[in-house]
C-alpha cells in the first residue's frame, strides 16, 4: 500500500468503536441491548422464537388447519403481547438499569403489557355483546394498556415517539377546553368513548398499521434477518468490492452498491450503517475521504435502502392499505426514483474522487465503462430469470396439474443442491480485515461461485410478488421456507460435498443458525411492532375528532394555498417529527395528517396529485431524519464507526442527500417518473432522460462536470435537470395545456371530445362540514358514449342549467365521483356550480424541450472540455 494511501492524519487517524461497541450501539437501538445469562435468557430467546414461529405459521397456506380461527382472528392481539413482552425484558428502563438481569419491576411490566395487549381476545364474548364498545371495567384496563404501551416505545424507540402519542391523546381528551385555540378545538370525548376507539376497536391501537406488521412486514424482517444469518451481507459486500473497488473512489462506491444490497437484508438505517460500514468506512478514508465523509456516503446508502423496492421498511406495505392499490402497483412507482437516487449517489462518490484525484486499490485495469456494462448485465440478466421462469413453470404445470406444486418444489430444490456444490467447490467467504496492511480486492471469477444459492430465495420472492402477484405474507413465507431449509441444509451437504467428517456437527450448526437468526428476526420487530400500535394512537386521533380537516386549514393558511409551500411545509414537518420518530412511524403519522391535505388543496390549486405521489413525497422526507442533525442516528452510527464528528457527519451526509430531497417534488409535479399512465417505450426513455437529468442535478450541486464549476455553470446545470425533469413546464409557456370552455357549453364540449380526452373541472360548493365555500378540481376522462350527458351519466355526474350557471347535482354512490366530491354540501341553499372547465388542448409532444436542455448541456461540456484540456496541459508545461 503507497504512502498516499493511508490516513491523513489529525482526525482521520482517530479510531471509532469497537465491534463490540458498535454491536451493543445496534442492540440498543435495534433488538434491545439486555441479554441476560442462565434461565432469564433462555426464556427471552424461546419467547423470541416461538414469536417467529408463530408469524411464520401465520403467514403459511396451512395456518387455518393449525391454528384455532380465534387465534387467527385476533393474531394483531398476539403480536403486539409478544411485541410488550419482548420490550420490557430486552429494553433496560434507563441507561444506568442492569444489563445482566431483569429487575421484578419489568417483570411485572412485560406480563401485565402481554395480559392487556390480550385483553380483547380474553374478553372477547363481553365486548361482542357490549356492541364493541367498552364498560366501565374495559376503559381502565384500555388506559393501562396505553400507558404500558406507551413505556414500552419509549424504551425501544426514546422519548419522542411516546411524546407524540400522548400529545395528541390529551387533544382527544381537552380538546373542548378554552385554553386549546379555537381553530383546533373540537368537542371532546369521554374516557369510555375514546378507550374503545383507541384499544377495544379496530381504529385505534389494533387498527391498519399494526396489522400490517402482523401480516407482512413480521414475514419480511424475518426473511432478511435469516438471509444475513446464512451470509448473504458478506456475500453481497464482496461482490460488490469486486466489482467495483479498482474504481476511483472505488470503496465508496462499493459501499453504496453493497448497502443497496444489504438494504434488502436489513430495515434498519443504523443496522445498515454498521454491517457495511465497520468495512467500507475504514477503506474509504485510506484512499482519501475524511472521517466525515466517508461516514457521509455509508450514511446517505443506508438510509437509501429505504426506499429501494421490494421492501422498502415497511412503508410499501402500509401504502397498500392506506392508498388502496396493489403491492406490485405500489413498487412499481417506488422503483424509479429509488434507482436514480441510487446511481446519483455512486456519480457523487465518482466527483469526490476525481476532485480529489484518489487512488485505486489494488492493480486492476478494467475499464469504468466495461464495469458498469458488467453490473447493468448482471441485474438485467437477474431481472430476465426472474421473469422468464414463468415459463418453465407454466409448462410443468401443463404436463403435471395436480402435483405440480410438489414437482416445483423438487426443481427449486434440486437448483439448490447444484449451486451449493458449486459453492462448495470454493472456499468459504470470510469478512477481510480493513486496516490490514496490503487490501486485496475479490477476485469476481473467483468468488461468485460461493453464493449464487443466496439468490434463490430472492428469485423465489420477487416471483411469488411480481409474476404469481400473490400477497406480500404469502409470498415472504414461500421465500422463508426456503430459506429456512438452506439454513438447516447448507452447512451438512456442503460438508459432503467436500468430504469432510464433521456432519453431525454441521447439521447442529445450522439448526443453531437457524434458531439465532430466527430470534434475531423477532428482536429486530419489537421497535416496528411497538411503533405501529403506538402510531395508531395518532391515526385513531385523527378518525375521532376529524383534526384532519383543521390541519387542511392550517396548512392553507400557512402556504397561502401555494402548492410549492405547502410540500415545503409538509418535508419540514416530516423532518421535525421524524427526528425522534422511527421511520414507520413517522410515515404513519404524517401521511395520516397530512396526505388528503396535499390531495385537496392541490385539487384547489388546478393540480390533480395521485394520492400513491403523495405518500411517497411524505415518505422520502421521513426517512432523511435518520441522516439529519441534531438526531440523525444513521449519522451518529456512522461517526462512531469512522471516529469522525457526528453533527458534521449528518450535515455533510444531508448535502449529498439533496437528491432525495429534490426527487419527491419532481414526482409531485411529474408523475411519468413514477411510471403513472406510461407505455413501456414511455418508460424506458423517462429512465433515460431522469437518470442523466439527476447526474446533471448532482454535478451542479457537487460543483464539478468535467472541472471545477464555475457559478453560471453549476446555475445552468440544475436548470437543464430541471428542464429534463419537467419538460412539462416549459413546453405550457410556449402552449397551454387546457382551453378554456365555457360553463353554458360545458355539456356540448364533453360530447365534441374524443374519447379519452382529459378535462379539468373546477367546482365550487358549500363545504359538509363547516358550509364555508370550498373548491376543488376533479380530472373527467371523456368515455365512448355517443353525447355530453350521456358520457357524464357514465360517471354518475349530473347538470343542471340555470340561467347561465351551471349546477351539479350529488354523484350517484358507487360512480367514480361520489367519494371525491363528498365533502361538498349538495343540499345546502348555496349550489354546487361548475366554475371553470379546461379541455385537453392540442399540444406538442413536450419531449421536445429536451432540444434546448441537451443543446445547454452540450454548450457546459464543451466549455469546461476546453477549460480542463488547458489546465491539464499547464500542468505539463504545455503551452495553452
Amino acid at each position: 500500500m503507497s504512502d498516499q494511501m493511508q490516513p491523513a492524519g489529525g482526525r482521520q487517524d482517530r479510531r471509532g468503536l469497537s465491534e463490540a461497541e458498535l454491536q451493543e450501539l445496534v442492540a440498543s437501538s435495534d433488538s434491545g441491548s439486555r441479554n441476560p445469562p442462565g434461565s432469564v435468557g433462555l426464556l427471552i430467546a424461546a419467547t423470541a422464537l416461538i414469536w417467529s414461529a408463530f408469524q411464520v405459521l401465520l403467514a403459511s397456506p396451512v395456518v387455518y388447519y393449525v391454528l384455532p380461527s380465534d387465534i387467527i382472528n385476533n393474531s394483531r392481539q398476539v403480536h403486539l403481547a409478544f411485541a410488550m413482552f419482548l420490550a420490557f425484558m430486552a429494553y433496560p428502563a434507563l441507561s444506568s438499569s442492569p444489563r445482566h438481569r431483569v429487575p421484578l419491576q419489568d417483570w411485572a411490566l412485560a406480563i401485565f403489557g402481554a395480559f392487556v395487549a390480550l385483553y380483547g381476545f380474553f374478553f372477547y364474548d363481553k365486548i361482542v355483546n357490549n356492541g364493541g364498545l367498552a364498560d366501565n371495567m374495559d376503559k381502565w384496563f384500555a388506559l393501562a394498556g396505553i400507558i404500558v404501551l406507551f413505556e414500552a416505545a419509549r424504551r425501544a424507540l426514546g422519548p419522542a415517539m411516546a411524546i407524540v402519542a400522548t400529545v395528541f391523546l390529551l387533544y382527544v381528551f381537552f380538546g373542548s377546553s378554552p385554553w386549546v385555540p379555537e381553530v383546533i378545538r373540537w368537542k371532546g370525548a369521554s374516557l369510555q368513548k375514546a378507550m374503545s376507539h383507541m384499544w377495544i376497536t379496530s381504529e385505534g391501537v389494533f387498527g391498519i398499521a399494526l396489522g400490517v406488521s402482523t401480516k407482512f412486514v413480521f414475514l419480511f424482517v424475518l426473511f432478511g434477518a435469516l438471509l444475513d444469518k446464512a451470509g448473504a451481507g458478506n456475500y453481497f459486500i464482496k461482490m460488490a468490492f469486486g466489482a467495483l473497488g479498482h474504481l476511483k473512489g472505488g470503496p465508496a462506491k462499493a459501499a453504496v452498491v453493497g448497502s443497496a444490497a444489504t438494504g434488502l437484508i436489513s430495515g434498519s438505517s443504523i443496522a445498515n450503517v454498521v454491517t457495511t460500514g465497520t468495512f467500507t468506512i475504514p477503506l474509504m478514508k485510506r484512499v482519501g475521504f475524511t472521517s466525515e465523509q466517508a461516514g457521509s456516503v455509508e450514511v446517505a446508502s443506508s438510509v437509501n435502502g429505504q426506499i429501494m423496492p421490494p421492501v422498502m421498511g415497511a412503508a410499501a406495505f402500509l401504502m397498500v392499505e392506506y392508498v388502496g392499490i396493489s403491492y406490485v402497483a405500489v413498487i412499481t412507482h417506488a422503483f424509479l426514483p429509488a434507482l436514480i437516487s441510487y446511481i446519483a449517489l455512486v456519480y457523487i462518490v465518482h466527483l469526490e474522487a476525481v476532485k480529489r484525484n484518489m487512488p485505486v486499490i489494488g492493480h486492476k485495469t478494467v475499464s469504468t465503462l466495461r464495469t458498469v456494462l458488467g453490473m447493468f448485465f448482471f441485474f438485467a440478466g437477474f431481472a430476465a430469470l426472474c421473469y422468464g421462469i414463468q415459463y418453465p413453470i407454466s409448462w410443468v404445470v401443463a404436463l403435471v396439474p395436480e402435483g405440480a406444486s410438489w414437482v416445483l418444489a423438487a426443481l427449486v430444490f434440486l437448483a439448490y443442491v447444484v449451486l451449493l456444490k458449486l459453492a462448495a467447490s470454493v472456499d468459504d467467504l470470510h469478512p477481510d480485515d480493513p486496516n490490514a496492511k496490503d487490501v486485496q480486492l475479490p477476485e469476481i471469477a473467483e468468488i461468485y461461485k460461493s453464493g449464487l444459492y443466496y439468490l434463490l430465495p430472492i428469485v423465489v420472492l420477487v416471483y411469488f410478488l411480481m409474476i404469481e402477484q400473490k400477497s406480500p405474507g404469502l409470498s415472504a413465507f414461500w421465500a422463508t421456507a426456503l430459506l429456512i431449509a438452506i439454513l438447516l441444509t447448507q452447512r451438512p451437504l456442503k460438508a459432503i460435498f467436500r468430504g469432510e467428517s464433521e456432519t453431525v456437527a454441521a447439521i447442529k450448526a445450522g439448526v443453531n443458525d437457524l434458531a439465532h437468526g430466527m430470534i434475531d428476526g423477532a428482536r429486530n420487530m419489537i421497535g416496528i411492532g411497538l411503533a405501529t400500535a403506538t402510531a395508531g394512537i395518532i391515526v385513531g386521533t385523527v378518525t375521532l375528532t376529524g383534526i384532519g380537516q383543521v390541519m387542511a386549514d392550517l396548512v392553507e393558511f400557512v402556504s397561502g394555498g401555494n402548492l410549492v409551500f405547502m410540500l415545503i411545509f409538509v418535508g419540514i414537518l416530516s423532518l421535525v417529527l421524524g427526528m425522534g420518530l422511527p421511520t414507520t412511524a413517522n410515515y404513519i403519522v404524517v401521511s395520516s395528517l397530512m396526505a388528503g391535505v396535499v390531495v385537496e388543496l392541490g385539487a384547489q390549486s388546478g393540480l390533480i396529485v395521485p394520492l400513491i405521489a403523495v405518500h411517497l413525497f411524505v415518505f422520502y422526507f421521513g426517512i432523511m431524519a435518520d441522516v439529519t442533525p441534531p438526531v440523525g442516528l444513521a449519522s451518529f452510527a456512522a461517526a462512531a464507526v469512522s471516529g469522525g464528528n457526528a453533527i458534521k457527519t449528518g450535515f455533510t451526509a444531508f448535502f449529498y442527500s439533496l437528491r432525495t430531497i429534490a426527487l419527491p417534488f419532481v414526482f409531485i409535479f411529474n408523475t411519468d417518473l413514477l411510471l403513472i399512465d406510461v407505455t413501456w417505450a414511455q418508460g424506458i426513455m423517462v429512465f433515460i432522460v431522469s437518470t442523466i437529468a439527476i447526474l446533471v442535478f448532482t454535478a451542479g450541486t457537487m460543483g464539478y462536470f468535467i472541472t471545477h464549476n464555475r457559478i453560471y455553470e453549476s446555475i445552468a446545470l440544475i436548470l437543464v435537470s430541471f428542464i429534463l425533469f419537467r419538460p412539462d413546464f416549459f413546453m405550457n409557456q410556449v402552449q397551454p395545456p387546457y382551453e378554456f370552455v365555457q360553463p353554458a357549453g360545458f355539456v356540448s364540449a364533453i360530447g365534441d371530445a374524443a374519447p379519452g380526452s382529459e378535462i379539468k373541472v373546477n367546482l365550487k360548493g358549500p363545504d359538509f362540514d363547516t358550509g364555508n365555500t370550498t373548491e376543488t378540481t376533479i380530472l373527467i376522462t371523456t368515455g365512448d358514449e355517443s353525447g355530453g350527458e350521456e358520457r357524464l351519466s357514465a360517471l354518475g355526474l349530473t347538470t343542471i342549467d340555470e340561467g347561465g350557471v351551471l349546477k351539479l347535482d350529488e354523484p350517484f354512490p358507487g360512480t367514480p365521483f361520489f367519494e371525491q366530491l363528498s365533502n361538498f354540501d349538495f343540499y345546502a341553499d348555496e349550489p354546487v356550480v361548475i366554475e371553470t372547465a379546461q379541455l385537453e388542448a392540442d399540444q406538442l409532444p413536450k419531449e421536445l424541450m429536451f432540444l434546448p436542455g441537451f443543446l445547454l448541456l452540450g454548450l457546459i461540456y464543451a466549455l469546461q472540455r476546453g477549460r480542463a484540456g488547458r489546465s491539464a496541459r499547464q500542468e505539463e508545461g504545455v503551452p495553452a
